[in-house]
């Protein structure tokens, strides 16, 4: 059994395909996802969204944020922003989290700092992200 998958930004299309299984970072916490799951919509935090095709082969996807909306033979992600896990740079993911805690050092003002925050989070997520693929876990 399987369940299709369509993930979405800004700059298009990112994956489309069949699943056995989906994991993503919902606001209240990672969760599984498989076919026949209950319609739930519910708010994305930056993350890795993983999806594993029906050979159990594994896609990750780092997400921004977003909404994801479920349907029981349907799972969409509409993403703020979304890169396959291949495509990150740690490097530049390392220089952004630096870059993200200077914002935070230096912000001034409630709305500052918010933002900042939210950036330190998602660079930070992105670069958790890439060291644990780095690293085979």
């Amino acid at each position: 059994m399987k369940i299709h998958v369509d993930v979405v930004s800004v700059e298009g299309e990112i994956f489309s395909g069949s699943a056995s299984i989906v994991y993503a970072p919902a606001e209240m916490g990672e969760i599984g996802i498989m076919p026949r799951h209950a319609p739930l919509l519910t708010r994305l935090k930056p993350g890795n969204l993983r999806i594993h095709d029906e050979n159990d082969v594994e896609e990750q996807v780092f997400v921004s944020g977003g909404l994801l909306e479920i349907q029981p033979h349907l799972i969409t992600v509409m993403a703020d922003t979304a890169e396959r896990a291949e495509d990150i740079d740690e490097a530049e993911a390392e220089k952004a989290k630096e870059r993200a805690e200077q914002a935070v050092s230096e912000a001034e003002g409630e709305v500052d700092i918010e933002q900042a925050q939210a950036a330190l989070t998602e660079a930070a997520a992105r670069l958790e992200m890439v060291r644990k693929i780095r690293s085979g876990h």
